[in-house]
């Protein structure tokens, strides 16, 4: 898993995002979190992933990379809604996926 270098983490998880980060890593079951990431298709801007199916013996492997961190659904409208802002206000457009990338380019 790679991790956004301006990683959007929910209000109820900022003081916990490394031990949080360090369970992912580990595939530690977490209940009720939710990881925001880019797709791996280009058709898409976001998904949406519980992270606790990675633990599943036949979920598919792939590198997912990161763009936020929340606990439930309510903060994940928040955190998406917050990426969306920020999005409009520097591009005035909407194609989140071309401004996470470039962003991280950028560093």
């Amino acid at each position: 898993m790679r991790y956004y270098r301006h990683l959007y983490v929910g209000e109820s998880l900022k003081k916990k995002k490394k031990k949080i980060i360090a369970k992912l890593e580990k595939r530690k079951f977490q209940l009720e979190l939710c990881l925001i990431v880019l797709p791996g298709t280009e058709n898409n801007q976001l998904e949406i992933i519980d992270p606790n199916l990675f633990l599943q013996k036949n979920y598919p492997q792939r590198e997912y990379f990161v763009v936020g961190i929340a606990k439930g659904f309510d903060e994940v409208l928040e955190i998406l809604e917050e990426i969306a802002k920020n999005v409009y206000n520097e591009t005035r457009g909407a194609d989140i996926r071309s401004y996470i990338l470039n962003k991280e380019q950028e560093g």
